[in-house]
């Protein structure tokens, strides 16, 4: 018999699922724990349904080949839990996956109870979802404080946010160093990376500053290689474990979670996010995405502590305007770095992984 089903679909669901995996065997070792996972999820002790590695496709074409595998994983992972009869189903982000497992196993008649881990942006778009949440799902653990707030007929629980537990705050920042952050995706990076590259051809004719590029994935050096020489620029490409051994004053960083990663650290950034005026228009006016800011720290406090550069108002000029501020003001520096400490504290997470746990195992009384 098992006792939790747990689903993950990408790396940042397996990353949490490990942590939960090793929460919840450590408040109950007896656990029978099956489910989809990646490596960390593996190594935790899930006993393993299929690899996630499975679900894992990149690009319309990509998926439109792999539709036929992913239909039958998604139609062999409903048989399997009902078949099971597991007490409780947990499923950790990938909403496109699980909130359609979700529907699935409801309308087939499943009596467990379905919690999902990491809300979809619902806030930012898909607010359809919303509705479908409230249908299917028993319990929705968030990680952000705000997300409460759009569901008035499913429960809620704000468990904080795993990123606190996991990144202190940096001291000792090397004053001449800045680090780029063009995305984890191979379309942010083509669309970012070259105003950073152009950043940095002006930064070099002004300031003595060492510069270094973030290098989210080891299949990306070629062409963030190829770019740069482009540009006639050379400058060292780290992965994110050897990002964690140094210091950077400044940051430059594509809007994403990496913001917040950021902010914990306590390093003033500038936040681009490159799309083109058509974009902007179907987000604004086709998708109805109208938000006071959409770096995470900025929306979690409520107010700019990060500049963000969306869309049309990232130009060069604008993007050298923001750093040069932050390179030569102190005090713009200084009021970043106490905005982010304020943040920890509006986040505070209370040991996400273990709170989840518990609200997790209290699910089928």
């Amino acid at each position: 018999m098992i006792d939790i089903f747990i689903i993950a679909g990408e790396t940042s669901g397996d990353n949490l699922g490990g942590e939960l995996l090793q929460a919840l065997y450590l408040q109950n070792p007896k656990l029978r724990i099956a489910g989809i996972g990646g490596p960390r999820m593996r190594a935790a002790g899930i006993d393993l349904f299929f690899p996630m590695e499975e679900l894992q496709v990149m690009g319309f074409m990509d998926v439109f080949l792999a539709l036929p595998r992913l239909i039958s994983r998604f139609q062999k992972t409903v048989r399997a839990i009902l078949q099971a009869n597991p007490p409780v189903v947990v499923t950790i982000d990938y909403p496109g996956f699980n909130l359609r497992l979700a529907r699935a196993l409801k309308k087939k008649g499943f009596k467990g109870k379905i919690c999902h881990y990491i809300c979809p942006s619902v806030w930012a778009w898909g607010k359809s979802r919303i509705a479908l949440m409230e249908k299917n799902l028993d319990l929705l653990l968030s990680v952000l404080p705000f997300e409460k707030s759009y569901f008035s007929h499913l429960r809620v629980e704000y468990i904080g946010h795993p990123l606190v537990d996991q990144i202190t705050a940096s001291s000792n920042h090397d004053p001449q160093l800045i680090a780029f952050f063009p995305g984890s995706r191979s379309h942010e990076i083509e669309k970012n990376f070259p105003y950073f590259l152009q950043l940095i051809q002006k930064l070099q004719l002004e300031f003595p500053h060492r510069c270094v590029v973030s290098l989210s994935q080891e299949k990306y050096r070629p062409r963030l290689l190829d770019m740069m020489q482009s540009a006639k620029i050379q400058l060292p490409l780290l992965l994110p474990e050897e990002l964690k051994k140094i210091k950077p004053a400044l940051a430059i960083a594509k809007s994403g979670t990496i913001s917040l990663e950021l902010a914990l650290q306590e390093i003033p950034t500038v936040i681009t996010y490159a799309i083109s005026s058509f974009d902007t228009f179907v987000a604004r006016y086709i998708f109805r995405i109208s938000l006071p800011y959409y770096a995470l720290p900025n929306l979690i406090a409520d107010k700019e502590i990060f500049p963000e550069l969306i869309g049309p108002s990232l130009t060069l000029e604008t993007l050298y305007r923001e750093v040069k501020n932050l390179i030569i003001n102190p005090e713009a520096r200084e009021k970043i770095i106490q905005d982010c400490h304020s943040l920890r504290s509006l986040l505070s997470s209370e040991n996400a992984s273990p709170k989840a746990a518990q609200l997790i195992l209290s699910l089928p009384k």
